[in-house]
């Protein structure tokens, strides 16, 4: 492929030769293109082509951190305007934004090439990306995999070094999860550093933060830097950056306070793999000076998981009956999937009341868990409970569509409630590590330092205090010193 050096290059290295006049944005135009044309046919990570807008860009792009940086918009939520945004479902599909989001806006006056949206799963409810409107997404590191979800695509496509970073959103994991299962590092803002202006001030309840999925630390850190101002009127506060959080890479973290545990969360048993990768993790932070023992913040169980089901649901609710309205038709659940539609009609049989007691929990819980975070400077699990799945693995069985079915007949409350449940149980038995940091609001990493017996990449997580980002990018770049991982390449790609 012309321009070899394009796959071993992050995106601050990329900006830099451009700011140099070692390469210009035209050539990392047509190398990007190439390879998202040879390797996305294997892997449908990329979903929508903007190859013509970005050559009629190319020449015109501002002077920003990012100049000439190929990029890629997942395809959910983020509006660009003249471009569709479908969020995975056939009634937006090839819906055309009148208006940018701001975030899109601050993107691209950071200069980088916008070349296309990425697949994800349906309205990003899941932690795989098998959505019905545009088939399942693969990982280049084994094609029978999963990338992860909901930013699956965005992983796919910066594992396969289509871009070397691509726009993801984390509502329940949906950042770190793929990150770790794409062997790329990504990290969770806390709640309320990205803005979702002007369409949203939040999305499901805090949930969600917005950034970017990469292979380097530094590429994450001044991603972030070139869009994390607040506009007026956020929903939330956030602590103030000290100084540029580019700076914060290659900075001494100091002897920090670490807890770990190789327990999930929030269901399910962890897999032995994941258990070593963070044994070995634990391992390399007491080598590197940390202070590490086993702890684990306290919090209700039971009561968090149904907390954010409850919130998600009402959540879904919200977005299918905005869905239906923009593109002109009742609310029908022919026109979403079953598990979007399913999550919808808990949402709607939610009450007022229930949705008050869910939140009261969840603040009652990141008081008791912030408490944690005053003994402790960061907290690490594995990313995921379980290697990544097969693609089709943890699809929707066809009891479950059956069961799904017969409550779209009869939507009783008591039987929406026992499902609720059963979602709690069985769903997260693969990710049950990552929800409860977007329910307190704290800044979370998945970081690549381990990989499976079948060569499948196992990420570690880890957790710092609201607002401490910079611990996060001083020890994820500590770590990608002591245990470099940017030369492990995708079979398929080298």
């Amino acid at each position: 492929m012309q321009l070899p050096e394009y796959d071993g290059l992050d995106a601050v290295e990329m900006a830099r030769l451009v700011a140099d006049k070692e390469l210009s944005p035209q050539e990392l135009l047509d190398a990007a293109i190439e390879r998202i044309d040879a390797r996305n046919p294997a892997l449908n990570a990329v979903v929508h082509k903007l190859y013509d807008r970005a050559r009629a860009r190319v020449d015109k792009l501002p002077d920003g951190p990012l100049k000439g940086v190929p990029f890629l918009f997942k395809d959910l939520k983020l509006m660009l305007a003249g471009v569709p945004t479908s969020n995975s479902t056939r009634l937006f599909a090839g819906r055309v934004a009148s208006q940018s989001s701001v975030l899109a806006e601050r993107y691209e006056a950071a200069g980088v090439q916008v070349l296309g949206k990425t697949n994800t799963p349906g309205f990003g409810i899941m932690g795989i990306t098998e959505p019905e409107l545009h088939g399942p997404c693969r990982s280049p590191w084994n094609p029978q995999h999963t990338p992860g979800g909901s930013s699956g695509g965005a992983a796919s496509a910066v594992a396969a070094r289509m871009v070397p970073a691509a726009h993801g959103g984390d509502g329940g994991g949906s950042i770190r999860i793929p990150a770790s299962a794409c062997g790329l590092f990504g990290i969770k803002p806390t709640r309320g550093r990205v803005t979702m202006a002007p369409f949203m001030g939040e999305g499901w309840g805090g949930f969600v933060q917005e950034h970017v999925l990469c292979r380097s630390v530094r590429d994450s850190a001044a991603f972030l830097d070139a869009v994390d101002a607040p506009t007026p009127g956020e929903p939330y506060g956030v602590p103030h950056k000290a100084r540029p959080w580019s700076q914060e890479v290659g900075q001494d973290p100091g002897k920090l306070r670490v807890a770990f545990t190789t327990e999930t969360l929030y269901a399910g048993q962890t897999h032995p793999d994941c258990v070593r990768a963070v044994e070995d993790a634990a391992a390399l932070l007491a080598s590197l000076g940390h202070e590490v023992e086993i702890a684990c913040p306290p919090f209700p169980r039971q009561e968090m998981i149904r907390a954010y089901f409850l919130t998600v649901c009402s959540g879904v609710a919200w977005f299918v009956e905005q869905t239906a309205k923009a593109a002109g038709v009742p609310v029908r659940a022919k026109d979403f999937e079953p598990a979007t539609w399913m999550m919808s009609l808990i949402g709607r049989q939610t009450s007022a009341a229930e949705l008050v007691d869910a939140q009261m929990t969840m603040q009652r819980t990141s008081r008791q868990v912030a408490a944690f975070f005053e003994r402790y400077d960061v907290f690490v699990s594995s990313t995921m409970a379980q290697p990544p799945a097969r693609v089709g693995e943890l699809a929707i069985s066809k009891a479950e569509r059956l069961q799904m079915a017969a409550l779209r007949r009869m939507p009783i409350k008591r039987l929406l409630d026992l499902a609720l449940d059963k979602m709690g149980e069985g769903k997260l038995a693969y990710t049950p590590n990552t929800q409860l940091f977007n329910q307190t609001g704290q800044p979370a990493m998945s970081v690549p330092l381990s990989w499976s017996g079948q060569g499948l990449p196992i990420g570690v997580q880890f957790a710092a205090r609201f607002g401490d980002e910079a611990t996060l990018f001083r020890l994820g770049s500590q770590l990608e010193q002591a245990q470099p991982w940017a030369d492990r390449i995708p079979k398929g790609v080298r």
